[in-house]
């Protein structure tokens, strides 16, 4: 009989429990660099990219051609303007140092974005930023080319000398115009496409567009008061770059960061 003991009906199995894939993936910790598309290769390729077509800008006279649309004989016509020296020059470089102020707190007290990183990854992006601001700082120290605005071409006095000829030192002294060190204060920020590429990619990429757009618009109001040439600030940007790309190589050797994979 159906209901007797003597036919007992067969258990009936349990469902299986499915548990989502990327559930799964997201609770395993794997190495940023595992899932880092971009390898150190192509970072070098368009490092070496980059410097290449800078030094054709320079042969092919830009430097000279753009500058002559700021400046005259006479000099340059822009130099004392409001918009240029007051709030370009002076009021941008107080904003750099407060967000360099907010990043070297942040790597201590982290708010917002910057909660993503590890501690390794801050202490990186606020030292990568005072690095870079040091670095150019001491290449233009150190170099022998003088600024638009005080040369002949423009109503100065001095002779232009190239700002590749490092062992050379003009009469009147060093200019110490190469590379552009206010563009250096929107270009610092460029290491933040490193730390925030593994662990927030469209991040790292807005991050990278206003670093970039903030070297350029401050390289570009300094150029239009005759402070400097475009490759003064084309080459301050590719000399932030380099540092802020060899510290990234330093800290993924020395501290290599475990993120969690993003589920899709």
């Amino acid at each position: 009989m159906p209901g007797s003991s003597l036919f007992p009906r067969p258990p009936v199995p349990a469902a299986p429990v499915s548990v989502p894939l990327p559930s799964l993936l997201a609770a395993v910790p794997l190495p940023a660099d595992a899932r880092q598309p971009a390898s150190r290769r192509r970072l070098a390729l368009v490092t070496a990219g980059l410097a290449l077509a800078f030094l054709a800008w320079e042969a092919a006279g830009g430097d000279r051609r753009l500058a002559d649309l700021a400046g005259t004989a006479a000099g340059f016509p822009l130099r004392s303007h409001w918009l240029l020296e007051a709030v370009l020059h002076g009021g941008g470089r107080i904003v750099a140092w407060a967000l360099a102020l907010a990043l070297c707190l942040g790597a201590w007290w982290p708010l917002g974005p910057l909660r993503l990183l590890t501690l390794a990854q801050r202490l990186q992006l606020a030292g990568g930023m005072l690095l870079s601001v040091a670095g150019v700082a001491l290449l233009k120290a150190g170099n022998p080319a003088a600024c638009p605005w005080s040369l002949t071409a423009y109503g100065g006095l001095v002779e232009p000398v190239s700002h590749w000829a490092w062992w050379i030192t003009p009469p009147g002294g060093r200019g110490g115009c190469f590379p552009a060190g206010h563009a250096s204060a929107g270009f610092a920020f460029i290491g933040g496409f490193f730390v925030f590429r593994d662990v927030a990619p469209a991040l790292a990429r807005r991050w990278l567009l206003w670093a970039l757009a903030a070297g350029l618009v401050l390289g570009l109001s300094q150029q239009w008061r005759g402070a400097h040439f475009m490759s003064h600030t084309l080459w301050s940007g590719w000399v932030c770059w380099c540092l802020a790309s060899a510290l990234d190589g330093l800290r993924r050797r020395l501290a290599p960061a475990t993120t969690p994979v993003a589920a899709p």
